[in-house]
């Protein structure tokens, strides 16, 4: 918690501030949290504190996690969260750092971002060949077959991986798709030892991509850096060389959100 002296004390927190600190919680959590935890935290009592979930969840900015009790970020609290990652001074900064990264490659790099059914497509630099893939910004792809979505899935608690994968087996988009729970266990699993996640074609035939974390202060996935090509310019072990720049995109990317 901040140290504004608005908060750690019943009756401190002035009444207009309280939901949008309970908001401020809940997102600092980064996981599913009981509206009892945060009153504890915030030290509010619990019929307070209920009531302004209930609002919160009303509204839109909260919603109630699988297991009824918990509850995390809503689609307007996450759509706020990108408006303010897309707002002009970050993205011109935010663009300057992908367009040096996809000169250095040579290919397309994306900034993805985690929503409830898949990871958005927050800022595109294209690369400059005639042949490229189309995947315009605001495009929804899913975590099971991409390179940025698994590097989401292996971001999870283990708890949160296992209820994902409960809802398997998963569409095959292309032959290669991963479907089965356990082959997709096995492939975040390595993605979480190694640091980096791959699409050998089973988004899109004929396109590989390779995807590395963008972080926060305390280490937590915020997006995805990813690069991807057609096959007939590069296989993905070329790819693979250009690890080490998305990589330190990646830093400067996560960086910039912390300044």
């Amino acid at each position: 918690m901040p140290e504004d002296n608005l908060t750690g004390k019943e009756g401190q927190i002035p009444t207009n501030l309280r939901l949008l600190i309970i908001l401020e919680e809940v997102a600092r959590a980064g996981v599913p949290v009981k509206p009892a935890t945060i009153g504890k935290l915030i030290g509010l009592p619990k019929p307070t504190v209920h009531r302004l979930f209930q609002t919160a969840e009303a509204e839109g900015f909260l919603q109630r996690d699988l297991d009824g009790r918990s509850y995390g970020p809503g689609p307007r609290l996450r759509d706020l969260a990108v408006n303010i990652m897309s707002s002009q001074h970050m993205r011109t900064a935010r663009l300057a750092i992908l367009k040096d990264v996809a000169e250095e490659i040579g290919e397309t790099c994306n900034l993805a971002t985690p929503d409830r059914e898949g990871m958005v497509y927050l800022d595109r630099v294209e690369t400059h060949w005639p042949l490229r893939i189309q995947l315009p910004v605001g495009t929804q792809v899913p975590f099971h077959c991409t390179a940025s979505g698994k590097m989401y899935l292996s971001s999870l608690k283990p708890a949160m991986f296992e209820g994902y994968l409960s809802a398997g087996p998963f569409e095959a988009v292309t032959e290669r798709s991963i479907t089965n729970p356990d082959a997709l266990r096995n492939e975040v699993e390595l993605t979480r030892a190694r640091g980096y996640s791959v699409d050998n074609e089973e988004f899109m035939a004929g396109m590989t991509a390779i995807a590395v974390p963008v972080t926060d202060a305390q280490g937590r996935l915020m997006a995805t850096l990813s690069v991807h090509v057609p096959l007939p310019r590069r296989t993905l072990e070329d790819l693979m060389t250009a690890l080490p720049v998305l990589q330190a995109g990646a830093e400067k990317l996560g960086l910039l959100n912390q300044s």
